[in-house]
């Protein structure tokens, strides 16, 4: 089941938080961005109540910038990081957004793929951007 959270939803933003402690590595981080950013969009995804999936992103003017895709472990290669993917590319179109715009570590060989899979392209790269780990730009154009 997707959810759309905003700060309004303050006890699943905190489950989140809880449950994704490895992304959002400080206290309340989750939390202080939705407050402090209102362009920040949150999506999660349960299963049986218990959030195992999400998708952040924010929209800037007329594009999104995917922040974050996370699927707990033992939920992987089920379809949800797609199923997430595929719901912010639609809510693109029903905004009128140009562009997507995501950097991802080049040894993140499951992300890289995904992102192929709905059509974005490497557009630039940032050498030793993770420490000895480079770093790509991608772009799916909209219109």
């Amino acid at each position: 089941m997707l959810n759309q959270l905003n700060i309004d939803n303050i006890n699943s933003i905190r489950e989140a938080q809880s449950i994704f402690s490895d992304v959002f590595k400080q206290k309340d981080e989750l939390i202080n961005t939705l407050t402090a950013n209102p362009y920040v969009k949150l999506c999660t995804y349960s299963v049986d109540k218990k959030i195992v999936a999400f998708i952040e992103y924010e929209e800037i003017y007329d594009r999104y910038e995917l922040d974050n895709i996370f699927v707990l472990e033992e939920y992987r290669n089920m379809g949800l990081a797609s199923y997430l993917m595929q719901y912010m590319i639609d809510e693109g179109k029903k905004n009128n957004i140009k562009n997507i715009t995501l950097e991802v570590r080049r040894d993140n060989d499951k992300a890289i793929r995904l992102y192929k899979k709905y059509g974005f392209i490497e557009k630039a790269i940032r050498h030793n951007y993770y420490g000895s780990c480079d770093g790509i730009l991608m772009e799916k154009e909209m219109m």
